[in-house]
């Protein structure tokens, strides 16, 4: 707004307002008397424009952002650590310390022992710093102290990816969109700021209702029902008759109802299928299954929620490359599957916008002309999972490179 208000110009200005017969040239007593006052508005100029962009939200830099949407209540997601599976030969105590490679670990829990396996016993290990960073690590890890016994220790699994800090222009996106739809009261809004606030938590599609193709008629016992009923309840004790005779009342009395329910579906940090791990912590964090429609979590009471994960489709591709000199199927196969893998990110970053993902032929061969160009001169006759044909995907499914090949 202010860019032209320049040193230059408020000079230029000022000395225009000077009657012509006084000496106004560089040097002069009128111009060394205006100058420093020209220079110090100058910099006030700079100072407005600054002020003006901070004032809004579009145009905000970050400090100041954050300082505004203080006004709704919100911040940046904060950082969060990676967790892995770690393997050991012995129960290790919680807060021992290990070191892979440049990063620290820190053993938080010893895992159900249903997770041990041939090679150790599984615990839960978190990284010591927070970030991405963190994710793709794995291999043997060093005791930072002496632990007695101990023969076997590796890093084995990824369960909850770490998180870098939200950055600035995503974090502006939540705040502009927080504008449009207001979190309230188990809402979809409400939801998508819920779970997404997790760590570990890439996107997530919400599913209202998500058993509304069951008629609450069909809920309400007919007379054949009842006879069952009343022949089997006699044959069973305890805890089955208990939950039978729950059920069937609750049926009786037309209390069950396919309303409150709702289905989480969730895509992980990095963009792939969440570990079990991570959806038993969301689902216990929103709605506890034991406790399940009580409100005892972050949804609301009578709502009942099924915290699901994204679905990984495995796509083959078979390629037909022509290459240039020097170059064979073996030398390029890693160029080549990483260009694949970095289009598949790209479309399940869009996963939880669309209706479903369609994976295209004509996305893989042009990305692998352009970026793989110095080996591969012409590429066609794609198929994929053995058609010619682009690949649909189901509503709640991302793509996972599956085999490829050439030939």
């Amino acid at each position: 707004m202010f860019e032209s208000r320049t040193y230059e110009a408020l000079l230029s200005s000022a000395l225009s307002r000077v009657a012509s017969p006084v000496d106004k040239r560089e040097g002069s007593m009128v111009m060394n008397g205006v100058a420093p006052s020209m220079a110090e508005l100058a910099q006030l100029y700079i100072a407005a424009d600054f002020v003006l962009q901070a004032t809004y939200i579009l145009t905000a830099p970050r400090e100041y952002l954050i300082k505004r949407a203080h006004d709704r209540n919100m911040d940046p997601y904060p950082a969060s650590a990676a967790v892995y599976r770690a393997e050991f030969n012995i129960e290790v105590p919680v807060g021992t310390r290990f070191s892979c490679e440049d990063l620290n670990f820190v053993v938080t829990a010893r895992m159900d022992p249903e997770e041990d396996t041939e090679t150790g016993l599984s615990h839960q290990v978190t990284c010591e710093t927070p970030g991405a960073a963190a994710n793709n690590y794995g291999g043997t890890l060093i005791p930072v102290e002496y632990v007695q016994g101990l023969t076997h220790a590796e890093l084995v699994e990824l369960l909850i990816p770490g998180d870098d800090e939200e950055e600035t222009e995503a974090f502006r996106q939540r705040v502009l969109d927080s504008f449009q739809s207001q979190a309230f009261g188990g809402n979809q809004a409400d939801y998508r700021e819920k779970v997404l606030a997790m760590p570990g938590v890439g996107d997530l599609k919400i599913h209202p209702v998500w058993n509304g193709d069951i008629s609450p008629a069909s809920l309400i016992p007919d007379g054949a029902v009842e006879s069952w009923y009343t022949s089997t309840i006699s044959t069973v004790s305890g805890s089955v008759a208990t939950w039978l005779t729950a059920v069937y009342t609750a049926a009786k009395e037309k209390k069950l109802t396919v309303g409150g329910t709702v289905k989480l579906v969730i895509m992980a940090s990095d963009y792939k299928a969440p570990t079990p791990t991570l959806l038993e912590e969301i689902q216990t964090a929103i709605d506890p299954e034991q406790n399940a429609g009580e409100g005892l979590g972050l949804a609301p009471i009578g709502h009942v929620v099924h915290v699901t994960g994204v679905t990984p489709e495995e796509v083959d591709i078979a390629l037909h490359l022509t290459y240039a000199s020097g170059w064979d199927w073996d030398a390029v196969k890693s160029y080549v599957e990483a260009v694949i893998d970095a289009y598949f990110v790209e479309l399940s970053q869009d996963w939880a916008s669309s209706d479903f993902l369609t994976v295209r032929i004509s996305q893989i061969e042009s990305r692998i002309l352009s970026e793989c160009s110095n080996m591969i001169t012409d590429i066609g006759g794609t198929k994929i999972n053995g058609q010619e044909n682009n690949l649909a995907l189901g509503p709640d499914s991302i793509p996972a490179r599956g085999e490829v090949t050439d030939g």
